[in-house]
């Protein structure tokens, strides 16, 4: 028990009076849920914080009711390429019974920690962010790049009527980014993860047909015999993953192909041999495998199967060249300045997810995923999502190191 007057509580209290998580608190109280998510009072909440920082903002919809949020500080050349500091306003859906705390209260206990959704994914990034750049402001600091401070919709669905539509449009060319910052994950040890690429995500429908009748025959050519080698060939298929993962110290679940079945769906009565069934999977091609290839892959497979088996693309993104790490990319090197700067200990990796970086990177664009959180337990989507106290604020010192690093590259 912490009581008053005693260390603990005045370190409790010194985080409730800070000003830097009061906003936090606040922006964390806005439930940007899914799904249906009502934007309103998370744009206005960022207008508000605009206006406090002096800075103009724009909201553009690229589509209705699907709000992108910019608040952009000039850069004294703005002629320069600018930076997008990246972050999405939306979140997953939670299961309040199994959460400890409410999800959209922001209780803090006094260990600092902070229970809400979207503590860690990532409403903590795009305020950490905003924080860097009042702190930046106030020390009187000066960057040549323009920076822009995204707020997008719809990331957690695939970010289809945000990101990957606005990407395309002349209010993204406007901006003229050269370099942008998005979210990444929490570390649980001494390194923080940083992300330069991503795995493309293939949402994958197998409509399988086959012959009906009686289930107390033996037909051929059924549709689940044709679903089981399918299923066999994609699940051989993930055990070499597996063991490719295994074998391997120096991987990340990034590095492999993830292959899961995710759905099925068939049949209309117990005693009847359907005449079509569907599988569908989520496969997440790692960066080295060749997309033509595979699909022609998936392609012999159903004909091996039998035939009569259609493909639907629920996902299929395409090949992103991942962000380059080395002297040519100037935005790097003065990325990593910054980290060995502060002393930070950082790792490399290929995202195991998609977030909205991949459209980004996708238009040529270079782009590092990075949310300053180390000796945290990963709980994006999770229960009791936390994110304590004096790590947020130390990533806002973390961030302020970066921007300045970058926008004066």
């Amino acid at each position: 028990m912490c009581e008053r007057g005693s260390e603990c509580y005045k370190k409790y209290q010194e985080w409730e009076n800070n000003e830097e998580i009061k906003i936090f608190r606040e922006y964390l109280r806005i439930p940007t849920v899914h799904p249906d998510v009502n934007y309103d009072d998370c744009v206005e909440f960022l207008r508000r914080q605009a206006e406090a920082l002096e800075l103009p903002v724009e909201v553009i919809e690229v589509n209705p009711r699907k709000p992108i949020v910019i608040i952009t500080w000039e850069g004294t050349d703005p002629t320069e390429k600018s930076i997008i500091l990246n972050s999405h306003m939306d979140v997953v859906p939670v299961y309040p019974e199994l959460w400890s705390h409410p999800p959209f209260a922001a209780d803090m206990d006094y260990e600092g920690k902070i229970f809400a959704r979207g503590s860690q994914d990532m409403k903590c990034v795009g305020m950490q962010f905003l924080g860097a750049i009042r702190a930046l402001k106030r020390d009187g600091i000066k960057l040549k790049r323009t920076i822009h401070a995204t707020f997008v919709p719809d990331e957690e669905i695939g970010g289809k009527l945000g990101m990957k539509e606005f990407v395309h449009k002349e209010g993204f060319r406007k901006l003229n980014c050269g370099f942008a910052i998005d979210e990444g994950i929490a570390g649980p040890g001494e390194e923080y993860p940083l992300f330069y690429g991503e795995r493309s995500v293939w949402h994958v429908m197998f409509h399988i047909s086959g012959t009906p009748g009686h289930g107390s025959l033996l037909l051929k050519n059924t549709a689940g015999q044709k679903a089981r080698y399918i299923i066999d060939k994609l699940m051989d298929m993930r055990e070499q993953e597996v063991m490719k993962l295994e074998n391997n110290p120096e991987f990340t679940i990034g590095d492999v192909t993830t292959v899961n079945v995710t759905m099925m769906t068939g049949g209309v009565q117990s005693n009847v041999v359907p005449p079509e069934l569907m599988v569908c999977f989520d496969i997440r091609l790692a960066v080295d495998v060749k997309h033509l290839e595979f699909e022609n892959q998936l392609l012999d497979w159903c004909r091996e199967a039998g035939g009569g088996i259609e493909l639907e693309y629920d996902q299929k993104c395409p090949f992103v060249k991942p962000t380059t790490l080395d002297g040519s990319n100037r935005y790097w090197v003065a990325f990593k300045d910054a980290l060995d700067e502060l002393g930070l200990k950082v790792k490399p990796q290929i995202f195991p997810g998609g977030t909205d970086s991949r459209y980004i990177r996708g238009i040529g664009i270079p782009a590092i995923g990075f949310s300053p959180m180390n000796n945290t337990p990963v709980l994006l989507h999770d229960h009791d999502e936390f994110l304590q106290a004096d790590t947020y604020l130390k990533g806002i010192e973390i961030y302020k190191k970066i921007i300045a690093n970058v926008a004066n590259a």
